[in-house]
């Protein structure tokens, strides 16, 4: 009995270990079967079969051509059966994608980031009117708070107002408006009431973790 235990070192390696070693069994016998309606039989019930093991993914869209390119690719695209979908091939399951190109950025403030310079585009494709003032100055309030989670110490509206004209390319200049930005206490007092209500949430999952682990008599 113990001589003819297998073990998985010694079996061949499964090319989708998720389906375990069973479906590999049925995909060989499939394999070996040699009259064509019978190998069409056995592909559709291993196509069932694979379909009951995972049953959370029955709602996603091309389920099924999942399921018959998995079976081509376990089969070492040599089994020779029908499918409802074209069969996948090797060349393009080892093709390589191409690189993934990332924005190169670099931006003079850093401590703005990279979708200020996008906000501020759009704000420049916009005509010019009330929303597109209201804009503007969403914009220079948020480089504001920006600059505060960057340097704690108080920055004048000035300061802003030129880095803003920087980035836009002298398209906004909010300086020859008599208007002021909002006031660096009310901005920072926003991010507190975030931040002590995110602590709030934590220590109330925390105390409803310690109840439920309380033991009870």
């Amino acid at each position: 009995m113990i001589d003819q235990l297998e073990y998985n070192t010694e079996r061949k390696r499964l090319i989708i270990p998720e389906y375990g070693r069973h479906i590999q069994k049925m995909i060989n016998q499939a394999l070996d079967t040699e009259d064509d309606v019978e190998r069409n039989k056995i592909a559709k019930s291993i196509i069932g079969v694979m379909g009951n093991m995972q049953p959370h993914l029955r709602d996603v869209p091309d389920f099924q051509h999942k399921l018959w390119d998995q079976l081509f690719i376990m089969a070492d695209f040599a089994l020779d059966v029908d499918s409802p979908y074209p069969k996948p091939s090797r060349e393009v399951l080892q093709e390589r994608p191409e690189p993934l190109g990332y924005p190169q950025n670099f931006p003079k403030y850093r401590f703005y980031g990279n979708n200020i310079k996008r906000m501020i585009d759009v704000a420049n494709s916009w005509e010019d009117g009330e929303k597109k003032e209201a804009l503007e100055y969403a914009i220079a309030n948020h480089m504001k708070k920006c600059y505060l989670n960057w340097n704690k110490d108080t920055v004048d509206d000035y300061v802003i107002f030129r880095h803003l004209l920087v980035l836009s390319n002298g398209e906004i200049d909010l300086a020859a408006r008599e208007e002021d930005l909002s006031d660096a206490s009310s901005l920072l007092k926003q991010k507190k009431k975030f931040v002590s209500s995110s602590n709030k949430n934590q220590q109330r999952s925390k105390s409803n973790n310690n109840r439920s682990n309380r033991k009870r008599y």
